[in-house]
């Protein structure tokens, strides 16, 4: 039987995420290459999103990890200013209007060590193997 390429990946302990506040960052695999994806807490659940921006393909934090604007409301890009609904990746101002971050799976469960947040990958974006 072969191995399940996309399983659940163990991002980190769920306290670690604090709704509006830092978000965590992981090395990914894309189809042209590396990137970046990365998780925060909005409205107390977890989302993920590959960190590239639907305007020009940068990535979003002002300081690794800061993806949040100064109200804890919009994930912000620092080079653009283009404004992301946090739950839904939704564009809502800036020069994207109406376009999208890359969503990804991201589920809480709860683990022998405690409540976790984990990834989990699709076809095309997957953690790098370590």
């Amino acid at each position: 039987m072969m191995a399940d390429t996309n399983e659940a990946v163990r991002v980190c302990a769920a306290a670690e995420l604090v709704d509006g506040g830092m978000g965590i960052r992981r090395d990914a695999q894309v189809a042209d290459g590396t990137a970046v994806v990365f998780f925060v807490r909005y409205d107390g659940k977890p989302h993920g999103y590959l960190n590239r921006c639907a305007h020009v393909p940068m990535e979003l934090d002002w300081a690794e990890g800061q993806f949040f604007e100064s109200s804890g409301l919009y994930l912000m890009c620092a080079t653009h200013g283009a404004i992301y609904e946090p739950d839904t990746g939704r564009c809502v101002g800036g020069p994207c209007r109406g376009g999208r971050l890359r969503k990804l799976q991201v589920e809480e469960r709860d683990t022998a060590e405690g409540p976790a947040v984990f990834w989990l990958p699709d076809g095309d974006l997957k953690p790098v193997q370590s």
